[in-house]
């Protein structure tokens, strides 16, 4: 699996639907990437100058949104994964 380092996020990313309601294709140039994901693996945290580390405030599992654009793709073990700063993340979905 993979193992985010310092204040980083590995999302699974929620996949956009191809059609609207009433059952319209979109064209690849009306989609927006998605925005929303469920964490995968979190990072220990940033390492601050006395030697702590900051809390990152997201947990595996947790649904979130997060910046359009954010982050970096990642395939691994035929996945596709997202990987983002915390900071990256603007909430949870509860």
């Amino acid at each position: 699996m993979l193992k985010p380092l310092s204040n980083r996020v590995v999302l699974e990313v929620a996949e956009k639907e191809e059609t609207t309601a009433s059952g319209f294709v979109l064209p690849e140039s009306a989609k927006d990437s998605p925005q929303t994901g469920r964490v995968v693996a979190v990072g220990k945290g940033v390492l601050l100058p006395d030697g702590s580390r900051s809390e990152v405030e997201v947990a595996e599992g947790d649904q979130v949104i997060f910046e359009k654009h954010a982050g970096s793709e990642v395939k691994y073990d035929g996945n596709e994964y997202l990987v983002v700063k915390d900071t990256d993340i603007i909430a949870v979905v509860e």
